[in-house]
């Protein structure tokens, strides 16, 4: 049986990238093996991890037990700030590339700005940009800028990066952000894409309504009309904006209904009755605030 096809994106270098992608945010390593191949299977073709995540080497197995060529696959991953820095970006990367045992990578992504230390994260981009001339990476980017952060880093550095994925979900939209990326060319991605952040964190204590948009009386209404599920919905509504989703799963039923969402479309009202959930509140860090110790991560070897 054929298996659906995600549309894609044109990074502003040239480079296709899937629509929608797996995520593997903090998937536990002995089940990310089984959660990639099941995506791929379904018709994934954008895995995106990160050194952090601590699971490079479980994607990579998955890759290659999927039986589909390496040349279909969008890889992602992203360097930490513990290694930000030009040589020790280079080290980090070859490590990467050694964990998820690939010769090169599609997208390469600054984890986070770290504000304290923004002379080394314009390195570490530095160093992607080395990597990128040499054929090593064929994207690269950011993770978590604010627009300040990207005007800062193109200042210095000349390159505007491919995509920056951030915190996006109906409960926050991030429009002003968004604007700025496509003003620059950017893709915004989505990570949290469906507002898993303010299910699992410590918010999710209080109203579950109020915290999830899954339970939302919009996103259910939508659901209902159109014999999806909440998720469904909200992945729609992100393609609909033009953003690219990441969500994170590892149940193969589940990964399977977050890539079935190519046969509806949301009205323009609707797209706009979802986005005026926002709340404007971050469920994750606010990267203005984040450095290295804001993390419980040392070691990456």
């Amino acid at each position: 049986m054929a298996t659906a096809k995600s549309p894609v994106y044109n990074l502003n270098n040239g480079i296709e990238m899937p629509a929608i992608g797996l995520g593997v945010f903090r998937s536990e390593p002995e089940k990310t093996v089984g959660a990639v191949r099941s995506a791929i299977a379904k018709g994934y073709r954008l895995v995106d991890t990160a050194a952090a995540y601590m699971n490079e080497e479980q994607v990579g197995e998955g890759i290659r037990e999927s039986g589909v060529p390496r040349a279909e696959i969008f890889v992602t991953t992203k360097v930490w700030m513990t290694d930000y820095g030009y040589e020790k970006t280079l080290h980090a990367f070859d490590r990467s590339l050694r964990k998820l045992g690939l010769d090169s990578l599609d997208l390469y992504l600054i984890h986070w700005p770290y504000p304290s230390a923004f002379e080394a994260t314009i390195d570490a981009y530095k160093a992607a940009m080395k990597l990128l001339a040499e054929g090593r990476v064929r994207a690269i980017g950011v993770s978590n800028f604010g627009a300040n952060h990207l005007d800062k880093l193109i200042e210095h550095t000349g390159h505007i990066p491919a995509v920056n994925q951030v915190e996006l979900h109906p409960f926050f939209i991030q429009s002003g952000l968004r604007e700025a990326n496509e003003k620059r060319g950017i893709i915004t991605q989505a990570w949290s894409p469906i507002g898993g952040i303010n299910r699992d964190g410590a918010k999710a204590n209080t109203s579950k309504a109020m915290h999830d948009p899954l339970s939302h009386p919009t996103v259910v209404q939508f659901a209902t009309k159109y014999a999806k599920t909440p998720a469904q919905i909200i992945l729609r509504w992100q393609i609909e904006l033009g953003t690219s989703p990441i969500p994170k799963s590892v149940r193969p039923e589940r990964i399977a209904e977050n890539f079935d969402i190519f046969d509806f479309s949301l009205t323009s009202d609707e797209v706009q009755a979802i986005s005026a959930l926002d709340t404007g509140e971050r469920g994750g860090p606010d990267p203005e605030q984040v450095s290295a110790q804001s993390f419980p991560i040392t070691n990456l070897d």
